[in-house]
């Protein structure tokens, strides 16, 4: 079947785990023919390495969501008309209201969504209509209604300029030419149209070309996220707002667009999930997020990320630590959420109990902020002088900043080989991938609860509150001197993981669901408008064998076109899963049961 995989900021472009997970999934299910619909966040992913393409990847397919619209079409800068223009502003109108409204208001969310959708198909220009001053009309016209949200009252002109330059960006993906023949769309294979099923990687603009198909054709639409994407904005907003607060002071406009901005993803990943036929959370974390905006429980069926367990297999062989010295080991990016400032401080209260402890931490990526990386590194210079053992000797830090790539790691596996304990020090959370890389290294963990942690661990390492560095310090010193229990817990960490985050059961997991939904649409096929007819092909079509036609006299009906009727007698096989209706009418006195009438022809007992 052909599966149109919608991703953004992810594969094929970034290095990141969402990007690792799609890798996987199109290079496991190799029964499935693969198109990529990409969208890129930032001039340096759009021309960054990227991903190595299996076979089973047809074609990639990208366009951007940075920058200026693309001029594509002769006529792209010219206006609306007359009657366009009023049918963008009746579209638009019914967005902006829904997003400026204090409540939900989802029918009107989404008669703009699509309105503006069948206005690209048809005319073009989307984007130049989106940043013309009709659009700030009509989005201040929003804000100063009744019953808009309190931020959104004293939204300025510049605020509004900024949100509406954020919208056409974020609404980009209703003129791409992915959907088929039209002013705006191309036809034939490559077309999203003539996939079977829309795999969406997120809720935010990556759903909007599968609920495109979806409103148009009827294209069914499975929508994983493991990062939800609302939770995402809102923590961005605020972190936007410290690195604010801290450069310079905020500008009065910053509370309503972030505030519009918002109400935008809310109303865009509810409208995701109220289409999306299955919706799969990575975890319970996600979950709660996501029937928090609106998604259905019925539709709701958690699917851990598949994890490589085969690169950490040698490290969970080992007996022993390879360094000496007991060691924590920390991976992931060096980020405020990551709190490293308290791992460094707990590491102090270490290391005046255990002289010989040593920190590693092993980024795995570029900093976000680079400011923020540069500080841990003068708080552990601050911290931890370089100790020399005698005058002669060039000093050394306990604490190690490094990268996986580098002399000192030049595996991932080799970090976690070097750990006595993994530790995870996270204030702000998703799926911690680290924590299960540990868990399939068999090496014991202490972390903090924050998102999906609890969940993942389940009683195999250590979990204490947040933002405490003498709790995390306690945890380690208990674990580094009793290597017995260390090793109880690594072993039952690994045996989960394997259980539990592994490649094959998210593979069998999709693939399920693939084939489940793709039945699903074929049992309705015969669509008009984009509604399927459940019965336009009789239930006997899709049964491979011969229909028997019972023997019902002589007004009995053919088994087949062109084919002589046979008998129904007792030693012929009965026409299993023959559907009621087609069957003749029973007369009166006539039995319910699928055999012919006693006296009608004869067989009957």
């Amino acid at each position: 079947m052909r599966i149109a995989l919608l991703t953004e900021g992810g594969y094929p472009y970034a290095r990141g785990e969402s990007a690792a997970w799609c890798g996987r999934l199109v290079q496991g299910l190799g029964g499935h023919e693969f198109t990529v619909y990409a969208l890129s966040r930032s001039r340096r992913q759009d021309e960054g390495a990227r991903c190595a393409l299996p076979p089973t990847v047809r074609e990639v397919r990208t366009a951007r969501l940075w920058g200026p619209p693309a001029v594509g079409r002769p006529g792209e800068r010219r206006g609306y008309g007359r009657r366009a223009r009023a049918l963008f502003a009746a579209h638009f109108a019914e967005l902006a209201a829904a997003v400026c409204a204090e409540e939900p208001q989802a029918d009107r969310f989404a008669t703009g969504l699509y309105g503006l959708g069948d206005l690209a198909r048809e005319h073009g220009r989307l984007p130049a209509a989106l940043r013309s001053e009709q659009a700030v009309r009509l989005l201040e016209s929003a804000c100063r209604a009744p019953g808009a949200l309190r931020s959104a009252r004293s939204a300025s002109v510049p605020d509004l300029l900024a949100v509406v330059e954020r919208l056409e960006r974020a609404l980009r993906p209703l003129s791409l030419d992915w959907y088929g023949p039209g002013p705006g769309g191309s036809g034939g294979d490559a077309a999203l149209t003539a996939a079977d099923l829309c795999h969406a990687v997120g809720a935010g603009p990556a759903a909007l070309p599968g609920l495109l198909v979806r409103h148009r054709v009827g294209t069914p639409l499975l929508l994983t996220e493991y990062g939800v994407r609302v939770r995402e904005h809102y923590l961005g907003a605020v972190g936007a707002a410290r690195r604010s607060a801290r450069d310079v002071p905020p500008a009065a406009s910053a509370a309503p667009v972030r505030s519009l901005l918002a109400s935008f993803q809310a109303r865009l990943a509810a409208e995701a999930y109220r289409c999306a036929e299955v919706i799969t959370p990575g975890n319970a974390h996600a979950r709660r997020w996501q029937e928090r905006c609106g998604a259905e429980r019925h539709k709701l069926r958690t699917v851990y990320p598949g994890m490589e367990s085969r690169p950490f297999t040698a490290v969970a062989e080992d007996d022993g630590v390879a360094d000496p010295a007991p060691t924590l080991v920390w991976t992931g990016r060096v980020e405020p959420a990551k709190d490293v400032v308290a791992l460094l401080h707990a590491f102090a209260e270490v290391r005046r109990v255990e002289p010989r402890a040593r920190l590693l931490l092993v980024g795995s990526g570029p900093a976000d902020d680079p400011a923020y990386a540069a500080h841990c590194r003068v708080l552990a210079a601050q911290l931890f002088p370089d100790e020399a053992r005698d005058a002669r000797s060039v000093g050394t830090n306990p604490v190690t900043f490094t990268e996986v790539g580098s002399p000192e790691v030049p595996r991932l596996a080799d970090a976690y080989a070097r750990a006595a304990v993994v530790v995870l020090s996270s204030a702000v959370e998703g799926f911690p991938v680290s924590l299960v890389e540990a868990m399939f290294s068999g090496r014991a963990t202490v972390s903090t609860d924050a998102g999906a942690v609890c969940e993942v661990i389940g009683g195999t390492g250590l979990v204490l509150p947040p933002r405490n560095p003498r709790a995390l310090a306690d945890a380690c010193l208990q674990l580094l001197r009793d290597p017995a229990r260390r090793a109880r817990l690594g072993a039952a960490a690994r045996a989960r993981a394997l259980e539990l985050f592994t490649v094959e059961q998210n593979l069998e997991a999709f693939h399920g669901m693939y084939l489940e939904l793709i039945a699903r649409r074929r049992a309705g096929r015969g669509t008009s408008g984009g509604r399927a007819h459940p019965f336009a092909r009789p239930a006997e079509a899709h049964v491979a064998v011969r229909w028997a036609s019972g023997r019902l006299g002589p007004e009995a009906a053919p088994a087949g076109a062109g084919e002589p009727a046979v008998p129904h007698t007792r030693t012929s096989p009965a026409p299993v899963g023959r559907p009621s209706w087609a069957r003749p009418a029973r007369g009166p006195g006539e039995p319910v049961g699928p055999g012919p009438r006693v006296g009608a022809g004869g067989g009957g007992r």
